[in-house]
């Protein structure tokens, strides 16, 4: 009953940091408009949320590779899991990077007004021409001012508690293909250990993040974009099964999955030991007690 006491406090206070962190976005953003630097908007504000969730809520997101990030321009791709993504945005998102968001999210209070002032590529799903009109837009722009895009292609969020990747859509890389511009990979760790509603799951820990190397278009041609697509998926989904779950402290609950995975990493690591032994070891690889 305390877990669950403790789950649903944390929602609680999860969302006002939120509705915060939002608050000083559109502030933000209307100040960063009015002095011509509207592209650093969504940076100021990503870390503005970073620093109050990893202090306040207790989740840090650990990076490897994250010079790969300081080149521009570049379209990002990740994995895209919960609304924890948001929170890696905040720790990862470089200055003059943007983001492609469904049209309903621009009518959420102080949330949507924030991602509106900040120039966000809102997508309007039931208008394909549309979207593909905002994205050619966006194109032109990361071009000629060198900025970044960030996109999660497989286009909704997996909520899973198993180490996994949706198929991806192909948006991203139709408009890397046409702009030449570089694709870089992201993966980012299962955090389904940190939040998940299904189990009541809200802890403290670190999210890892992994930057893999930049991807050149230069050759890469329409016909061809499927199978790159497809191929960035299953290296992407390699990297995600090593990288594994997010580091938990276990203070209100994790998923089942989670706990199986840790236990067949611990026995393949701890071989030599007996397997009860190797069984309470590997749990201790994923999660922590206070």
């Amino acid at each position: 009953m305390g877990n669950l006491v403790l789950y649903y406090a944390r929602v609680v206070l999860a969302v006002i940091v939120l509705l915060i962190s939002a608050l000083y976005g559109t502030i933000a953003s209307i100040i960063c408009t009015l002095i011509r630097k509207q592209h650093l908007a969504q940076y100021t504000t990503a870390r503005f949320y970073y620093n109050a969730m990893k202090y306040i809520m207790g989740i840090d997101v650990k990076v490897i590779g994250e010079e790969k990030l300081k080149k521009k321009p570049f379209i990002a791709v990740s994995n895209h899991q919960s609304t924890l993504d948001i929170l890696m945005l905040g720790r990862m998102f470089p200055p003059g990077c943007t983001i492609t968001a469904k049209t309903s999210l621009k009518y959420i209070p102080f949330l949507g007004w924030f991602m509106a002032l900040s120039g966000t590529y809102f997508l309007n799903r039931s208008n394909r021409q549309q979207s593909v009109d905002t994205l050619n837009d966006g194109l032109r722009t990361i071009k000629e001012k060198k900025r970044a895009l960030w996109i999660f292609p497989e286009g909704t969020r997996s909520y899973s508690t198993d180490l996994k990747i949706l198929p991806f859509k192909k948006g991203a890389f139709h408009l890397a293909q046409q702009g030449k511009i570089p694709i870089v990979p992201i993966v980012v760790s299962n955090t389904s250990t940190l939040m998940n509603s299904k189990y009541h799951v809200f802890n403290r820990g670190v999210i890892t993040v992994k930057v893999l190397d930049p991807i050149s278009t230069e050759n890469l041609q329409k016909d061809d974009i499927a199978k790159f697509s497809e191929d960035l998926r299953d290296k992407m989904f390699e990297e995600l099964k090593e990288i594994g779950y997010s580091k938990a402290i276990n203070e209100t609950n994790v998923p089942p999955e989670s706990v199986r995975y840790s236990e067949q990493q611990g026995i393949e690591r701890l071989s030599s030991k007996s397997k009860d032994s190797a069984v309470s070891s590997a749990t201790n690889l994923l999660c922590q007690t206070d």
